[in-house]
Formats: C-alpha cells, structure tokens, sequence
C-alpha cells in the first residue's frame, strides 16, 4: 500500500446549525446523504453552471466538533471560503480555513481506520483521503501500513485512472461538470433540490448536449506539454492535459474526434503522436425513441 501527502491541497471547515441546508442549497452534491466517515464529490458553479472549484466533502465527527470538511486545492481554499461566506447572509453557519492538509493511500487496504478518513468516492482505484497536518504525514503513514512515496507517484495513479484535475485538466470558471466527467463521477446529484447552476446541469443531462469531455490517453514516447492543441490533421480538436509514465488527460471536442476516427487521421499534441484509451468514449449513444 502507498500513501502520499498531497501539498497542493487545502482544508476548508463549514460548520454551524444551519450547515447542511446552506451547503445544500449551494453545490452539486446531496449533503444531506453525508455523515462521518462518507465522503462525495461536488463542486460551487457559477450561475452559468461552470465549475468555480471542485472538491471532496465529509461530515467531521462530532468529536472533531461537527460540521462539513471540504478537501479542495490549496490555492482556492481562501477564495472558496470568502465565497461561502458571500452567500451565507442570515444563515447561522461558520466558514474557516483550516491548517490541514491531505493524505491519499491506494493499492491496499487501511491496517487502522483513523479519524477524518473516507474512500474517495470518485473511483474506487483511488483509495483513501485522510484529514491531517503534514508533520503527520509518516506517522498516519505508519499507522495505516502504506509506505509514504512522492505526491508524483499520486499524480501517475490519478492520471492513468483518467480522472480530471482542475488547473491541469481543465480551467476553473471555463468548463461544464460533464465536459469534467463529474456526472460520471458521482460528483452531481441529478435528484437533490436546487443549487448554484442548476438549471444549466440539468438541462445538460436530460438533452445530452455535452459534446467536451476529459478523455484517457496514451502516449508512445514523450510526453506533450500541458495545454497544448490536440490535433486532428490540421484541425484542433481539444486541449491536452496532464501526463505521466506513458498516459494522459486530454480535454476534447468527443464528435470531432469521433469523425477524426471514422475518417482514419492521427491524433497529435505538441507533434507528438497519442491514442485514446477508450475509443468507444467519443461516440454519443443515439437516444432511444420513446414507445
């Protein structure tokens, strides 16, 4: 089992009588199916229904005093507390940045169960998320049986898993859930009550007009710099992301890759040859006429 402390990540704490409805009324996750010791994946969206920043929420115990953690990136930890702040008007909820950070662990199973702890709900190959200071990092490490590897090694798993990072993947405040594959990734509650951007997500899924979305890809020799076009012919056709070891995340246009396909011509990036992972995942399902 490894493990890795993730430094770009940030701890935020909403807490309050009030927490829950707030929360709830505001992202794109169901906090009313939270409890200690669960985590999901949500996000805050604009009105226009774009991703502000996404992130991992769980409810604290109330021996850690109650209330709802959120693990999101570091360099939006304060943004995003200002924001809920901006909302919370009457509400009686607190809004505090915490000094925490995360630790993941994958490829095994936990030898103890510590406090602050949940699976990551986006995919199971993930692991676990453990809520903790950074000079605890080799002791928790320790604690649970992983042996504690670079962030990088993290990063290499995420990527190969073909799972989004914001920054990387995709810019904040400049996609759509689907085009992240948060709808896939259990980061949307199509049934819950209204939030931010609501009726843009909505209106998404039911009509299935998504036609961007982070793909898996693999690449035979180096790597292509992060935000460079992905080529078909002489035509962009997306925008590359991350990489590691050999695979990658690339932001696309699904049909124009798909008639790139059809029509035989190769995929570059930076003039560099790629592949997809999963070909079938360009293609959009015709929907079924209704009887």
């Amino acid at each position: 089992m490894k493990s890795a402390f993730l430094p770009d990540r940030g701890v935020i704490k909403v807490a309050g009588e009030d927490a829950r409805n707030f929360l709830n009324g505001l992202i794109t996750t169901d906090v009313d199916k939270l409890k200690p010791g669960l985590g999901r994946f949500g996000a805050l969206l604009t009105p226009q229904g774009k991703i502000i920043v996404d992130f991992l929420i769980t409810e604290a115990p109330a021996g850690h005093g109650g209330g709802f953690l959120i693990d999101c990136p570091k360099a939006l930890a304060e943004g995003l507390a200002t924001k809920l702040k901006f909302y919370k008007l009457r509400a009686k909820v607190t809004v505090e940045n915490l000094d925490l950070g995360v630790l993941a662990a994958w490829d095994g199973a936990l030898a103890a169960q510590p406090d602050l702890a949940f699976a990551d709900p986006r995919n199971g190959e993930l692991g676990t998320r453990i809520l903790i200071p950074e000079d605890l990092k080799q002791k928790l490490s320790d604690l649970i049986g992983a042996e504690l590897v670079d962030a990088a090694d993290y990063e290499a798993h995420r990527i190969a898993l073909g799972v989004p990072r914001g920054g990387l993947d995709f810019m904040y405040s400049d996609a759509f859930p689907h085009e992240t594959n948060m709808d896939r990734l259990a980061g949307v509650d199509f049934d819950k009550g209204c939030y931010v951007g609501q009726e843009v997500v909505s209106r998404m899924q039911h009509r299935g007009t998504a036609r961007t979305r982070s793909v898996k890809i693999l690449l035979d020799g180096p790597s292509p710099e992060t935000g460079v076009s992905v080529m078909a012919g002489d035509k962009s056709v997306g925008t590359m992301g991350s990489s590691a070891q050999g695979k990658g995340i690339a932001l696309v246009r699904i049909d124009r890759v798909a008639d790139a396909l059809d029509a035989g011509q190769p995929l570059t990036a930076g003039g560099l040859a790629l592949t997809l992972a999963e070909p079938d995942v360009v293609r959009i399902p015709l929907k079924q006429p209704i009887a």
